[in-house]
């Protein structure tokens, strides 16, 4: 796979650092024509498709809001709209974002929030532009929906320049393909579990890497396993301090709980759009009850609409909080439910399923499946990006400010835990 860290591609126009004028913070006139400039010399018809994304990361117009140099122009990133709708309207190609979701919602973040100044140059370009997938490696067997308690183990070599790391995860999607992997990893077993831990970015292409398909209720292989054996992480692969891993991972994990829950929609968009539509399309099946239901439903999902568009402007000014576990766990619940009547409202073709093939997924679509697949689907949407039952403690204690939940693992070393 490629690096995006060699030399140009030969058409790929060289975009000398410093060259281009500064736009005005907010100014969104000033940012849609330097977009409009940098398509009338940059062809997306006849550029190969690297080289055009490359060129748009170099000119700061990947990520509006990165600082010069990293993809953007340190702009606010409510300005991302006017850039990409310039793009979309020219014909120009995106990174495929859906097919490095993790990379783009998660790892990047992660790396611009924490990562070092060598780090940030070496991954993010290629990570925009398509060029490296990442995955997560967190989730273990033992820990469950304890993450603190997982039992990877990385220990360092004499030499402190490289670290040894062997250990299980579990639920890794985009492991099959990814190249580089969000790895957190036990450091220190003598100390508390949230203290013990530490961030690394892990290679997927070491030949330590062993990953499994894990077959789930769709039928599909959707998600990995993921063995570690020996694998040797490079110290300057290390994201964060030693020993700060949980704090690096708090990061991550909100920004991957505004992903899942936070997307933008119309109006009747997503699962209750589809609903709606079932709903309309066999009045034979409807029922008072089902009515009730139906309308509730469509209220909720209508109100968690509104709700996300203001997180998402919230979010515009700064980094995400933990108001994005409300959105998650709105999302799970509605998904659920919605998927559970579609299923009633398709009478009996809502026994059929449409593919229990074993297929590598790399994506999740509701729309182009049908309602049996949605219905088993959706029971994933509450265990993925954290639990609901972990996501309502967070809630609970950070935004309610409600007291913690007795506790006594907090105290102990990792090492004398039960398992």
């Amino acid at each position: 796979m490629l690096s995006g860290t060699g030399p140009a591609d030969p058409a790929e126009p060289a975009v000398p650092a410093g060259d281009e004028p500064a736009v005005p913070a907010g100014d969104a006139d000033e940012l849609r024509q330097r977009a409009r400039d940098f398509l009338a010399s940059h062809d997306p018809a006849t550029l190969p498709k690297l080289g055009f994304l490359r060129a748009r990361f170099d000119a700061g117009l990947a990520w509006v809001h990165y600082p010069p140099g990293l993809g953007g122009l340190s702009l606010p990133r409510s300005l991302q709209s006017v850039v990409d709708a310039e793009f979309a309207a020219a014909g120009a190609p995106d990174n495929d974002p859906i097919r490095n979701g993790i990379g783009l919602g998660m790892a990047a973040p992660t790396i611009l929030a924490s990562g070092t100044d060598e780090q940030k140059q070496r991954w993010l370009r290629p990570l925009w532009t398509g060029e490296e997938v990442w995955c997560q490696l967190f989730s273990e067997p033992g820990a469950g929906s304890d993450l603190a308690g997982l039992a990877t183990r990385a220990v360092r070599d004499d030499a402190g320049q490289d670290w040894r790391v062997s250990g299980q995860k579990v639920w890794t999607s985009l492991a099959h393909r990814a190249r580089w992997a969000l790895l957190v990893a036990r450091t220190d077993p003598d100390v508390p579990k949230h203290a013990g831990l530490t961030y690394f970015a892990c290679d997927m292409t070491d030949p330590g890497v062993e990953v499994r398909p894990l077959r789930q209720l769709t039928g599909e292989a959707e998600f990995n396993e993921v063995f570690l054996t020996d694998v040797v992480v490079r110290d300057r692969d290390r994201i964060g301090e030693v020993g700060e891993g949980w704090r690096v991972a708090q990061g991550t994990l909100m920004n991957e709980r505004v992903a899942i829950g936070g997307g933008a929609l119309p109006r009747e968009g997503g699962t209750v759009g589809i609903v709606a539509a079932a709903w309309r399309a066999h009045p034979e099946l409807r029922t008072p009850g089902l009515h009730d239901r139906l309308i509730r439903l469509w209220a909720d999902a209508e109100i968690a609409r509104l709700a996300t568009e203001r997180l998402r402007q919230q979010l515009a000014a700064g980094q995400p909080g933990p108001e994005g576990s409300a959105a998650k766990i709105v999302f799970a619940r509605l998904n659920q439910e919605l998927s559970a009547l579609e299923l009633e409202l398709s009478g009996a073709d809502g026994l059929r399923y449409d593919d229990w093939s074993q297929s590598r997924t790399e994506t999740v679509s509701f729309v182009t499946r049908g309602p049996g697949y949605r219905y088993l689907r959706a029971r994933g949407n509450s265990i993925e990006g954290g639990t609901s039952e972990i996501l309502r403690n967070i809630i609970a204690e950070r935004v309610l400010g409600l007291p913690a939940e007795p506790r006594t693992d907090t105290r102990v070393p990792w090492k004398d835990l039960p398992r």
